[in-house]
Parts: structure tokens; sequence; C-alpha cells
């Protein structure tokens, strides 16, 4: 089993959680919702003299997805995310850049589907599909390591919104409870803002579930 180190990087103007996964036996990395700061991102890749493979998006708003282009550029490595994101992702209404008061694009180079299972940095991901809070949004389940990457489908004791365009709380609910809480309940739950949890303190703590 590969070592898995995580670090954890607050960017943007919404405080979002930018995530390294680490292989500390071959030294590669993979960075998960890159969504501001790609200078400063690329420099702490460039720290931990390690070699970034692939980019994931968990979703394509603009606080997930914004440094994803430059980092990749910069790296010369893919970017990642669910087949049915691509609208969001290339819509400014949909990544709600507008938000912001900016109209910004996005892409993927690759587009994964539900239950796909993928090989990157020694480490064996399990795509799932949780759309609610957008209608491609995924998690990055690593079963071997006991992690999950779940963006804003989940959060400590919360869940993500849903009155996004393209959002749905009934969709939401139900991608939780089907995708997420059947997850051993030792499995240490990574979300897109605040704090890390476990499937075990939300299925115990979470009022929405």
């Amino acid at each position: 089993m590969a070592k898995l180190k995580i670090n954890q990087y607050v960017v943007g103007p919404v405080q979002t959680n930018c995530y390294f996964a680490i292989n500390d036996d071959t030294k590669e990395l993979l960075v998960i919702d890159p969504g501001a700061s790609p200078k400063q991102l690329a420099e702490r890749i460039r720290q931990e003299t390690c070699t970034p493979v692939a980019i994931l998006l968990t979703h394509g708003h603009f606080d997930h997805a914004t440094g994803a282009e430059e980092l990749a550029k910069e790296f010369d490595i893919p970017i990642y995310a669910y087949e049915t994101e691509k609208e969001t992702l290339e819509d400014a209404n949909l990544n709600v850049s507008w938000m912001m008061g900016e109209s910004l694009v996005f892409h993927a180079d690759k587009f994964l589907k539900d239950e796909q299972e993928i090989n990157l940095a020694g480490f064996h991901i399990r795509v799932l599909h949780t759309p609610g809070h957008t209608k491609g949004g995924c998690c990055y389940y690593f079963p071997y390591e006991n992690v999950v990457f779940c963006g804003d489908t989940l959060f400590c004791t919360s869940v993500g919104r849903s009155d996004l365009p393209g959002g749905s709380a009934s969709e939401l609910i139900r991608s939780i409870q089907e995708k997420l809480m059947t997850l051993p309940e030792r499995t240490t739950v990574y979300p897109g803002h605040n704090d890390v949890t476990t499937i075990e303190n939300e299925r115990m703590y979470n009022p929405y579930l």
C-alpha cells in the first residue's frame, strides 16, 4: 500500500480547501481542487520535491477550478473531472464565476464515469458521482488509504448548498446516503471547505442525514 501524505492549503476568496495527495514512496503528487493561487501552489509542489501527475476536480465551480489550467500548463499534467461537469466548467453562469464579477471558462482534459477506477501516482482511486451541489460533482475515494475527497458534497456536520444553478437538495442527500454513507466508517473525509471529518462522525452527528 502506498504511503499517503495529505497537505491542505486554503485558497481563494471563499476559503477553499486545496489538497495535495502525495505518494511518499514514489514522490508523486495529485492536486485536488486548485481553486486559486496557482503560482503559490506550484511553489509548494517544488518545495515538496515531488512530481505532479494530475489535477482532480471534484466539480466545476470557480472556487475549485480557477487555478487548474495555469497549474496544469506549468507542469504539463492533465485535469480530470466527471463527464457531466463539462457544461458547468465551460459556462460562467453554472460555474458561478459571475459571483466574483468575472466571466470565466474552465476545461478538463479527461472525463470520468461513475464507479470508474483509475490508478494515478501509485494510488487506486474510485470515482463516485455525487450530483446535488452541481450536476457532475464527484468524489475521489482512495479505498486502500481510507480517505475520500468530497468537494462540496459533504461537510463536517453539514452538506453542500444546492441552491446554485444545477443544484438539487434531494439529489444531494441521495448522493451522500448512497455513495458516501456506505463507505467504511473509518474513512476520513476531506471536504472542499472547513474541517476534516469521518464517515462515522457524519453518520452520528450530521443533522441533514
